[in-house]
């Protein structure tokens, strides 16, 4: 048995400047910018909804979702079993693909424990 549950929207900014990236949506959502880490940047949101990052990227510009589970194999199993296919293993997650040609990643929990607060598959 596993959760998962929809993690982050990732606003993916081809481009040598996150930071005027993310002071556009920053200004354009009315988030504030709460956190940096190296290629990305944090906009403030409640606890209660998805993540917003903004993304440093080297690829065209895009957004994608990121799906958290508390068993990243598991998760990603299921979501083949449904049509989806793996990319690629980056750092600590995976890149996967939809049947339908977009692209989203599995990560690992990014606000604390599932159990209770996500879907539960077996």
């Amino acid at each position: 048995m596993h959760h998962s549950r929809l993690s982050t929207f990732v606003i993916d900014c081809q481009g040598p400047d996150v930071d005027e990236a993310a002071r556009f949506w920053s200004a354009a959502l009315g988030r504030p910018i709460v956190g940096q880490e190296d290629q990305y940047r944090q906009l403030e949101g409640r606890p209660d909804e998805a993540m917003l990052l903004v993304q440093q990227v080297d690829h065209p510009s895009r957004i994608h979702l990121d799906i958290e589970s508390d068993d990243l194999e598991a998760e990603v199993k299921r979501l083949e079993n449904l049509g989806a296919r793996r990319l690629a293993h980056v750092k600590r997650w995976w890149v996967m693909e939809a049947p339908t040609g977009q692209r989203f990643c599995v990560v690992n929990p990014q606000r604390g424990p599932l159990a209770g607060r996500a879907n539960q598959w077996t």
